[in-house]
């Protein structure tokens, strides 16, 4: 418990002065980020972090697909060969935005009902 102890201590300092960091380097992103339902300062800096200059990407498909959101899917002459390039994007961003929609989940009741409705068309899964 005491290594515990230690390494919790260590780890708040590094993350306070990561903090300090993006605040100097674009102040304005990470409070809009934080505004988010869902995430915190740990998925804040993640996603500040692993996006970049947001600018760079063409369209919100182009971000998505990035971030490793959607799957490619591989098609020829109207056949489809199933998904391909799952590995394809930013595992981090996946994993902050995965993390970000269980907190949004929790102790919010519309977005709750709207997990219910997708899964009543998709799988649990894709919902």
């Amino acid at each position: 418990m005491a290594i515990l102890d230690a390494y919790t201590k260590e780890l708040s300092k590094v993350e306070w002065f990561i903090g300090q960091q993006a605040k100097q380097h674009n102040p304005v992103h990470l409070k809009l980020l934080k505004t988010v339902h869902g995430i915190g300062s740990i998925l804040s800096l993640t996603i500040f972090y692993e996006v970049g200059n947001i600018d760079h990407f063409e369209s919100v498909q182009n971000f998505a697909s990035y971030s490793r959101l959607v799957k490619c899917k591989a098609e020829s002459a109207g056949k489809s060969y199933g998904a391909q390039g799952n590995k394809m994007g930013n595992a981090h961003l996946k994993w902050a935005f995965s993390e970000a929609s269980m907190l949004h989940l929790r102790g919010n009741d519309n977005a709750k009902k709207y997990l219910l409705n997708l899964q009543k068309r998709m799988s649990k899964a894709s919902a």
